[in-house]
């Protein structure tokens, strides 16, 4: 598998998480497909190296220090990717995987 450099891109696995897997693991959508529409619909943004993208697919990646900022349900959210996760847990170990910016 290449690396790419490209925000959002297919990137190392072990650094990096799907961005449909990590909304749902930090418990901000119930499921993947609430997820994964979320990022459809282009509500979510991405900064990784000080470059911002829309992010257009869910199969695009976020790694640790990434900046998210999306719209739900009329709120908008900005914060910073701590952690990746493994599992989908409890809300106590969903809020250690990201912190909350401005």
């Amino acid at each position: 598998m290449s690396l790419s450099h490209e925000p959002g891109r297919l990137a190392d696995r072990e650094d990096a998480c799907r961005i449909d897997v990590w909304l749902w693991r930090a418990r901000f959508c119930k499921t993947r497909g609430i997820a994964a529409g979320l990022v459809e619909r282009g509500a979510v943004r991405l900064t990784h190296h000080g470059r911002e993208v829309r992010l257009d697919k869910p199969s695009r990646c976020v790694h640790p220090g990434d900046a998210l900022t999306f719209v739900q349900n009329g709120r908008v959210t900005s914060l910073q990717v701590e952690a990746l996760g493994e599992r989908r847990g409890p809300a106590e170990e969903a809020r250690a995987l990201y912190s909350l910016l401005g």
